[in-house]
């Protein structure tokens, strides 16, 4: 008669995709942000496997794969099953065809990664639809003009993609604007764009907008580079203060980060601004 240990009994309960990521609850919080609610991103990523068929199997095929790309949306502090970071199933070379999970950066994670960086008090990401109304000269508009008809009941389909910050002190970032030629080249460098289950597949006007996203991520400061004039600024300040004048406890320096935004379509291009002519209603 053979005999299970309460060891080997828990070991056994514990191996599915959903019972390793709340067992591992605690180290995936020390990855976190400060704001993040751990149990609350916890509870997304089990729910997001759990009512889904296909990314339970993915999930199921390789579990450690599945647990390293949740690392990657711990550390970011962003929303797992979400438009902030995407898990999808993909087919793998390595398990002979079989679906594990990738895990992709959305259009809303991007957009939290730019204002968590603190400079910018708010961050315009549009598409533009053959019938809108859109408007931007370089050199002369600080920003464009889009006008859309909000009860058509077609606006047409997507031609273009438009990005930029008002940066705290109230200036304008870089504008970036893309055509669908643009859009489709950086779909095109995405890999499994085409698979089904890719969200340039299953949420494209979502993508557009993450195209624009990611390229104005270009143009606004990371958390690290802003910190940097902080501190830089500061410095500068306490250097032309009286020596009584200068706190005696010094400022923290920002440790250096690099932000892997676990995505495929980074340079896709390198124009930020095709003519103003491209979108319907263009002057």
């Amino acid at each position: 008669m053979s005999t299970t240990t309460i060891g080997q009994a828990v070991a056994v309960r514990d191996t599915s995709p959903a019972a390793m990521v709340e067992q591992y609850r605690d180290e995936y919080a020390t990855l976190m942000p400060s704001h993040v609610n751990a149990d609350q991103w916890v509870r997304l990523a089990v729910g997001a496997i759990r009512g889904d068929e296909k990314l339970m199997r993915a999930a199921t095929t390789d579990v450690g794969v599945f647990l390293r790309e949740l690392r990657t949306a711990a550390r970011l502090g962003l929303e797992p099953g979400t438009e902030q970071f995407y898990l999808t199933p993909r087919k793998s070379k390595a398990h002979r065809g079989q679906l594990i999970i990738k895990g992709i950066v959305g259009y809303q994670g991007l957009v939290e990664l730019i204002y968590r960086a603190g400079a910018v008090s708010s961050v315009i990401v549009e598409t533009v639809r053959e019938r809108d109304v859109f408007r931007y000269h370089p050199g002369r508009d600080e920003r464009p003009v889009h006008e859309v008809d909000w009860f058509a009941e077609d606006r047409g389909a997507l031609v273009g993609v438009y990005a930029y910050a008002v940066m705290k002190d109230g200036a304008t970032s870089k504008v970036v604007v893309l055509n669908r030629a643009q859009v489709m080249a950086a779909k095109a460098k995405s890999d499994g764009a085409h698979s089904d289950y890719s969200p340039w597949k299953t949420s494209e006007e979502a993508m557009w907008l993450k195209t624009g996203a990611r390229r104005l991520a270009k143009w606004v400061p990371t958390s690290a580079e802003y910190m940097r004039e902080r501190l830089r600024a500061a410095a500068e300040v306490a250097a032309e203060q009286p020596e009584s004048a200068v706190g005696a406890e010094p400022m923290p320096q920002p440790a250096e980060q690099h932000v892997d935004l676990g995505d495929e379509d980074d340079d896709a291009i390198e124009g930020e601004l095709v003519d103003d002519t491209w979108a319907g209603g263009a002057e």
